[in-house]
């Protein structure tokens, strides 16, 4: 797959080279669609905020208004896909990286050749090779076809108070999962004081699923299925992730199953766990001394490695553009993507608080200087795995199951190697529905 994407870039690449001798400017570009009104959906991120403290100078520059709908995480999906299905009123389509599947093969993305071709709407740098591959495969890419550029993209990383450690005898952090539970965890753990070592997001729904559940199966050598699309939860390397999971129950806060990502970051923020895992685009709220207690002993690490290897959470979405909008609406939709998500706007959305997926802003000596979160983060992309999480249309109706019954694990309701029994059980029953075992779909994730 990497090939053929490599081809596709290549071949995008070479049709809007074509125009680089022409002055092409974002200005004369837009000019044809002054005054068209387009939407878009947000998160209430960081990297969200980030754009629209952006958005005053691209509507300046095209005369295209960006209207935005802020909708929480959990309704976002359900919210463009009843919209998709409606033929309404979204232009730029967030697709997180577990949508891409769903969204590009129910033909609801407008894939961005059409825009890469038209030589009136391809920026000559538009320079599809300066994401970082995994990105762009794993977020924008479905098939041999490119639907969507990387937008508000994370790494999982490891967050720690540095003074909290340094308190406790140490002068890094830990290494390796198996470090930060038994060497790290029962000097940093004082229950009596409700002060703990770590907190891992775990709430049910996709943060049980995806940044809990998920975080521990790759380290270990384990995965959600196998090669055939059947489940994997019950091979050694799966089962030892999972037990790990629930070792680290003594070394986090009672009531962990309540922690999404605002009460993980909080809970480091005020110094009551030492160290957390958490995606890279919170790094501004933690800096941010209205919001955290711990910036001046602020640290960031790639994730612990496991007996696998460092194998760290990969999330973060990609824009693309609605494929029912009217031509007008899709070029302006695909003007404000190109833009924001370009090489000349990824140190200014930086700098805003978001989190670019462009290889060349990072290696700026002054950002790798001010965001601390640059290295590890780099480090984490550079060897990650591209199907973190399976990018299939299937994925939602697995992540509930997962979502109940990793829950139900972590609380004691049932044993591990039941559990893992009924969600394999379930996840094969809901992908033999969907054809993959019969061969109507091809195996695809």
């Amino acid at each position: 797959m990497r090939k053929k994407l490599a081809c596709a870039i290549a071949f995008a690449a070479a049709l809007v080279s074509s125009t680089s001798a022409m002055a092409w400017t974002l200005e004369q570009a837009a000019e044809p669609y002054k005054g068209t009104s387009i939407k878009a959906i947000f998160l209430d991120r960081p990297g969200y905020a980030a754009a629209i403290k952006l958005l005053p100078e691209f509507e300046k520059k095209t005369g295209i208004k960006v209207n935005y709908e802020i909708v929480p995480y959990e309704n976002s999906r359900e919210r463009q896909v009843l919209d998709f299905t409606a033929g309404g009123e979204i232009d730029v389509v967030l697709t997180d990286v577990v949508w891409i599947g769903e969204f590009a093969g129910n033909g609801w993305l407008e894939p961005i050749k059409t825009f890469t071709d038209d030589e009136d709407l391809a920026d000559p740098n538009l320079k599809l090779d300066g994401f970082f591959p995994i990105l762009l495969e794993s977020f924008g890419t479905w098939g041999d076809e490119v639907y969507g550029l990387p937008f508000d993209n994370y790494s999982g990383l490891l967050y720690y108070n540095r003074c909290m450690l340094q308190e406790a005898g140490f002068d890094k952090p830990p290494a390796t999962w198996d470090e930060l539970l038994n060497v790290y965890g029962p000097k940093l753990t004082d229950q009596a004081n409700r002060k703990y070592a770590f907190a891992l997001q775990s709430r049910r729904g996709e943060t049980q699923s995806a940044d809990s559940f998920m975080r521990v199966l790759w380290p270990f050598g384990g995965s959600l299925l196998d090669d055939q699309f059947k489940s994997n939860l019950n091979s050694q390397e799966s089962q030892a992730g999972l037990k790990f999971r629930q070792d680290l129950m003594k070394i986090m806060p009672p009531g962990i199953v309540d922690y999404d990502h605002a009460e993980a970051v909080n809970a480091l923020a005020q110094g009551n766990v030492a160290m957390i895992t958490e995606w890279s685009a919170f790094y501004s709220t933690l800096a941010d001394p209205t919001k955290s207690r711990i910036t001046d002993c602020l640290a960031v690490a790639t994730e612990p490695a496991g007996p696998a290897g460092l194998k760290p959470a990969l999330g973060g979405f990609s824009l693309g553009v609605n494929a029912q909008s009217s031509d007008d609406k899709k070029a302006a939709a695909w003007l404000f993507i190109q833009w924001v998500t370009s090489e000349e706007m990824a140190k200014p959305y930086v700098e805003a608080g978001g989190v670019s997926g462009r290889t060349s802003v990072y290696k700026d000596a002054d950002i790798q200087k001010r965001y601390p979160f640059v290295q590890p983060m780099v480090t984490s992309w550079d060897g990650g795995v591209p199907d973190f999480r399976p990018r299939f249309a299937e994925w939602p109706e697995i992540s509930e199951v997962v979502a109940e019954w990793g829950t139900r694990m972590m609380l004691g309701n049932v044993g591990i190697e039941e559990g893992a029994r009924s969600i394999g059980t379930r996840v094969e029953e809901i992908l033999g529905q969907a054809g993959y075992y019969d061969g109507s779909k091809p195996l695809r994730k």
